[in-house]
């Protein structure tokens, strides 16, 4: 006889009054009732110990491994935080603050998904993954993007410029304006702190680049005479610089996530403390969960307060870039950049007869093909 769902605590009642009986064999019995004898045996020692017959929870009683109510409590207070933030980078992070007996990522996961505080997974994505080998061998910068101001009205344009090794933040800014001078002025101070890179790179737009134009900007012939290269992406490919595009996604999240800045100073001492804590206090994992102050270090060329000379060789063609951003070379005027108006230029040959390479300094700027018409 089977159990009947709808009966199940007086089927077992009857069970154990007719076990209880006289010359009752359980064994038929169990047959009888459609349970096995070790059912049976559990049901009769229930009813002789006094406890019911109703189905019981398999929950355990205890549970020693359950993570204790203060160290949950230190989780989501870190996550509140850093709402941005992770199991693994929490993990990492209360390790490094010596927290005792610190819960695997994993179970950090679970216990900010019972608070409600993770969103979907976004499905996994096949990339590669490159840095320079050396801290300062290349920077990254560009703009994020102007944002709006809270109350205060108005718009901040955050800049950033960020160690392609250690993706070390060297600087966080809230600027009014997108213009050269003002971008000049913020490397000149980082610069002084922090010495010069071998190279930026930035995408192709104003004030860094010549959107098309050809030569080399302002900004650029300026680096080019501290002896940084100016490198920039592809165009329509923000992925070359990746880094400082996935830096600017971290900000909009966990910066302007929970609320706006109302004026450029409050926007300011937020980028301080985010950046404070980027750089100092956030786990990383492209660095194998270090922070990026752990593997950055400033170099050792320092910034020069005045410009050093333009000097070519002794035996070098050299000509002046006009106003109008030309010179003259074998009978034709021709476009070489607008950025280097009024600076001495060199020519030098190639492979091919007809073409000559202009650098300024060290940098080639263009090339000359005196089989094309003029070109200004």
């Amino acid at each position: 006889m089977p159990w009947q769902e709808c009966s199940v605590e007086s089927e077992r009642e009857a069970f154990v009054r007719l076990v209880q009986q006289e010359e009752a064999s359980i064994t038929t019995l169990c047959r009888q009732f459609g349970i096995s004898r070790p059912t049976g045996y559990r049901w009769l020692h229930r009813a002789e110990a006094g406890q019911p017959l109703t189905n019981q929870s398999r929950q355990p009683q205890t549970s020693p491994r359950q993570t204790a109510p203060a160290v949950e409590q230190r989780v989501l207070a870190l996550r509140a935080a850093h709402p941005a933030w992770g199991g693994r980078k929490l993990h990492h992070r209360l390790v490094a603050e010596g927290m005792a007996d610190v819960p695997a990522p994993s179970t950090i996961t679970g216990i900010l998904r019972r608070a409600g505080l993770l969103a979907p997974v976004p499905p996994p994505r096949d990339f590669v993954r490159f840095e320079h080998p050396a801290p300062n061998a290349v920077w990254q910068m560009d703009f994020m993007g102007y944002r709006s101001l809270g109350a205060g009205g108005g718009r901040v344009h955050p800049w950033s410029l960020l160690d392609d090794h250690s993706r070390f933040a060297l600087a966080l800014c809230a600027c009014d304006t997108q213009q050269r001078t003002t971008v000049q002025g913020l490397l000149t101070a980082v610069f002084r702190h922090y010495g010069l890179p071998q190279a930026i790179l930035c995408d192709n737009g104003s004030p860094w680049g010549t959107a098309g134009m050809g030569g080399l900007s302002r900004l650029e012939a300026w680096l080019v005479r501290l002896g940084v290269e100016p490198w920039h992406g592809r165009p329509y490919h923000p992925q070359t610089q990746g880094k400082v595009e996935r830096f600017h996604g971290t900000i909009a999240r966990e910066v302007f996530g929970p609320h706006l800045p109302a004026t450029l100073a409050a926007a300011q001492g937020c980028f301080d403390a985010f950046r404070h804590a980027y750089n100092h206090e956030r786990p990383h994992e492209a660095l194998d969960h270090a922070t990026p102050a752990s593997r950055y270090q400033p170099s050792p060329r320092p910034f020069p307060e005045v410009l050093p000379p333009v000097v070519y060789d002794q035996d070098a063609i050299v000509q002046t870039v006009t106003k109008h951003g030309s010179i003259s070379w074998r009978g034709g005027r021709h476009f070489i950049s607008r950025g280097l108006v009024g600076e001495p230029v060199a020519l030098q040959p190639t492979a091919d007869a007809a073409v000559w390479s202009v650098v300024s300094m060290q940098h080639q700027v263009t090339t000359i093909d005196l089989r094309r018409p003029e070109e200004v």
